[in-house]
C-alpha cells in the first residue's frame, strides 16, 4: 500500500521530535538538533557507492532518516548493522521492520566484536554520522581503529560531520581523505572518504 503524503509527514514530523528529544538528553552524542535534510542523504548514498555493497554498518543513525535512505538504496540481498548508543533510538530504528536492518545498542569502538556477534562478514561500507568533535579523542581514535580494522579491502569510510574534527584524527589512522561539502542541510556539512587498500 503506497504511503499518504500526511503519512510522511507525520513520520518525519514525530522523527524530529524523537531527534531533538534525543538531542537534549545527550548533546554530546548527537551532532545536530535537527534531522539530515534529504540532500543531506542523497549525499551519503551516492558518496558512499551503496549500490554495490554487501554489507553496510551505519555509526550513529539517530531516528533513523540516513537510514531509511541508506536501505532504499541497497540490494535486497544486502545487510545493514546500525550501532547507536541511545537505546530509545535503537527501539525506533527496531520497528522499521526490515529484514536487511540489524540495529545494536552499543559502541562503535566495539566493531570488530558486533560484526561478529550477528555472523557478518567484514563491510563494504561504514557510514558514520557520529560527532567526533564532541568525544574524548581516545574513544575518536578507538572509533577509527576499529573501522580500520573492519573494512573489507576496497573498503570504504564515509564520515559527515559539521567540524573537522575527524579528517584530522583520521589522517594518522587512516591517511588523507577526499572531502566534500553539502551546503543544502542545517548545519552544512563536510563528507570525509577513505577507501581501505
Amino acid at each position: 500500500m503506497e504511503e499518504t503524503g500526511k503519512d510522511n509527514t507525520r513520520r518525519t514530523t514525530r522523527g524530529g521530535l524523537d531527534f531533538f528529544r534525543g538531542f537534549l538528553r545527550s548533546p554530546e552524542q548527537v551532532g545536530s538538533i535537527i534531522p539530515s535534510s534529504r540532500f543531506l542523504e542523497r549525499r551519503i548514498v551516492n558518496v558512499s557507492g551503496l549500490e554495490t555493497a554487501g554489507t553496510v554498518v551505519e555509526l550513529g543513525p539517530g531516528t533513523g532518516g540516513t537510514t531509511r535512505a541508506i536501505l532504499n538504496a541497497l540490494c535486497p540481498d544486502a545487510k545493514l548493522l546500525t550501532i547507536e548508543l541511545d537505546p530509545q533510538f535503537s527501539c525506533i530504528l527496531e520497528s522499521f521492520g526490515d529484514p536487511r536492518l540489524f540495529p545494536h545498542t552499543g559502541s562503535a569502538a566495539e566493531l570488530p566484536e558486533i560484526l561478529d556477534q550477528y555472523g557478518l562478514p567484514a563491510p563494504d561500507v561504514v557510514i558514520s554520522g557520529i560527532p567526533f568533535s564532541t568525544m574524548p579523542s581516545e574513544i575518536g581514535n578507538a572509533v577509527l581503529e576499529a573501522v580500520r580494522d573492519s573494512l573489507a579491502p576496497g573498503g570504504r569510510f564515509v564520515a559527515y560531520q559539521f567540524r573537522g574534527h575527524v579528517g584530522r584524527m583520521g589522517r594518522l589512522i587512516l591517511g588523507d581523505p577526499e572531502v566534500e561539502l553539502e551546503l543544502l542541510n542545517v548545519p552544512p556539512m563536510r563528507f570525509y572518504c577513505w577507501r581501505k587498500d
